[in-house]
């Protein structure tokens, strides 16, 4: 499934592209915390197993997750969630399956 792999780059690239914009605009001054998208797709699944391949991991609570999708070493939990958020849209505009961003602050 190359296109699994195409989405997941380019959902990091925008990603990336979402978090340095926010910080360009707002700087790194926000509470600190992770963000990451979430797939409910089981890794058993043709899907999952592309998903697994391109840098996801099994969730605790179920489906798959990429953490940190933009790969920013900034510890503004905003600016990560909105590039958690970028890459969701991506992956469900791509894929045709729902992903969902998500945060917690550290």
């Amino acid at each position: 499934m190359d296109q699994v792999q195409e989405a997941v780059v380019l959902a990091q690239q925008e990603a990336a592209h979402a978090t340095a914009q926010f910080l360009q605009k707002h700087g790194d001054r926000d509470a600190c915390g992770f963000a990451w998208v979430t797939v409910y797709e089981k890794g058993s699944t043709k899907m999952g197993r592309a998903l697994i391949k391109a840098g996801f991991s099994k969730a605790y609570g179920g489906g798959l997750q990429m953490w940190n999708p933009s790969g920013n070493f900034t510890q503004c939990i905003t600016a990560k969630e909105v590039g958690a958020e970028a890459a969701a849209k991506v992956l469900t505009a791509w894929l045709g399956v729902k992903a969902y961003a998500g945060s917690r602050m550290d």
